[in-house]
């Protein structure tokens, strides 16, 4: 089985290349579980986030069984989020990241416009946070592409590269 995360800052696109890409291959595809959480509980601490981190957890279990599977958002999402936030990260989120494999991990540029959404915090450093995604990526051997311009030209480049990886199975 193939498994691609989808991540990046807020308002990068991963959502919509995830059901995009779901959709092209005919696959499932796990939900961020942060975003069902906050729709219920908009008042959140850091606890929080180790519910929504087990949360996320048991939305990848519910996977049907498939040659490719898509995950919009994974652990570097949760750690960020909780370093930027909090200036801490729970162990269970370090041990988490440390344990998620993927074989491909798309992180989206936050080069598309922001779009405003009651549940996002950080128009404004999504930049900033890019890199550190970029960064963590990097420190961890994470398999990872850059997707950059439009949602179509994204679309079309994540594709590529699935296609790569299925054509060596």
């Amino acid at each position: 089985m193939i498994k691609i995360a989808i991540s990046g800052p807020e308002s990068s696109g991963k959502t919509t290349l995830t059901k995009a890409l779901a959709l092209d291959f005919n696959s499932p595809f796990a939900e961020e579980y942060a975003r069902i959480h906050l729709e219920n509980n908009p008042n959140y601490s850091q606890e929080d986030l180790e519910i929504m981190a087990k949360g996320q957890l048991a939305l990848w279990s519910k996977l049907p069984q498939s040659q490719i599977r898509f995950y919009d958002t994974e652990f570097m999402v949760f750690k960020i989020w909780s370093e930027e936030k909090y200036n801490s990260c729970s162990p269970l989120i370090e041990n988490e990241l440390k344990n998620q494999r993927f074989d491909l991990y798309f992180i989206c540029s936050p080069d598309i416009p922001w779009e405003y959404d009651p549940l996002r915090e950080n128009e404004l450093d999504r930049d900033q946070l890019f890199e550190k995604y970029i960064a963590l990526a990097t420190k961890m051997k994470y398999p990872f592409k850059v997707l950059e311009g439009s949602h179509p030209e994204r679309l079309a480049t994540a594709i590529r590269e699935v296609e790569k990886i299925l054509s060596t199975i």
